[in-house]
C-alpha cells in the first residue's frame, strides 16, 4: 500500500479513504438524494461516498461549499482560491492544498504564487494585495480571535471592499472545516503510486 504524499504539491493526488465509501449500489434514497449536488459539481467521487454515510450534513454541506467557493461578485474566483490555499496550507491538507493550488494556477495562468507559497516562506512572488489576502486567510486558520479591525483595514487599504473580505472569511472557514473531514477520514495518495 502506497505511504500518504506529505509534501505540498499541485498535482493532485489520489484521496484515499481510511473507511468504506457508500456503495452506490446500496446506497439509501436519502444518501442519493443527498449526492445529488456534488463539491465543484465533478461527480460522485470517493469523498462524497464517504461523506454519504451522513446525507443529512452533506445535504447541507455542499450546496453551502459551492455557494462559498463558486458564487458570482464579492471576492474573485483566483483570490478565494488563494485564501483556500492559505488555510490548507496552514493546515497541512496536502489534498485540498493540491487542488486548490492547482486551480489557482489554472485561473491565473502562472505557477509563481503558489511555488512562492510552497518554497518560499517571504512570499516573494506574491503582490501585496495576494500577500495580505494569505496572511489574513493564514492568520484566520491559525487563531480566528486574533483577527482585528487592523487586519480588516489592511484589505480595505488594498482595495478589497467587505462583500469581498466576507467572501474571503467564508472561504477560509470552510475549508478549515474541509481539512479536517480529509485528515480524519482519509489520506492524500500519489497519483504514480495508487494501487487503487
Amino acid at each position: 500500500m502506497s505511504d500518504p504524499v506529505t509534501e505540498l504539491t499541485n498535482i493532485v493526488p489520489f484521496w484515499r479513504p481510511r473507511i468504506k465509501p457508500v456503495d452506490l449500489k446500496e446506497a439509501t434514497a436519502e444518501q442519493l438524494e443527498a449526492m445529488k449536488v456534488t463539491p465543484s459539481d465533478t461527480g460522485v467521487g470517493e469523498y462524497v461516498l464517504v461523506l454519504a454515510h451522513d446525507p443529512e450534513t452533506l445535504n447541507a454541506r455542499t450546496p453551502l461549499f459551492n455557494g462559498i467557493m463558486y458564487s458570482h461578485g464579492g471576492l474573485s474566483r483566483q483570490e478565494t482560491e488563494l485564501g483556500a490555499v492559505a488555510c490548507s496550507v496552514y493546515n497541512r491538507c496536502i489534498y485540498c492544498a493540491a487542488v486548490h493550488a492547482s486551480r489557482y494556477n489554472q485561473l491565473t495562468k502562472t505557477e509563481d504564487v503558489i511555488e512562492s507559497i510552497f518554497n518560499d516562506e517571504t512570499l516573494q512572488a506574491l503582490d501585496e494585495r495576494q500577500r495580505n489576502i494569505f496572511l489574513f486567510a493564514t492568520k484566520l486558520s491559525k487563531h480566528p480571535v486574533d483577527l482585528d479591525i487592523e487586519d480588516i483595514q489592511a484589505l480595505t487599504s488594498l482595495g478589497l471592499n467587505l462583500s469581498e473580505i466576507l467572501d474571503l472569511i467564508l472561504a477560509t472557514s470552510i475549508f478549515a472545516w474541509a481539512n479536517r473531514l480529509m485528515h480524519i477520514l482519509g489520506d492524500p495518495i500519489s497519483i504514480t503510486n495508487n494501487e487503487g
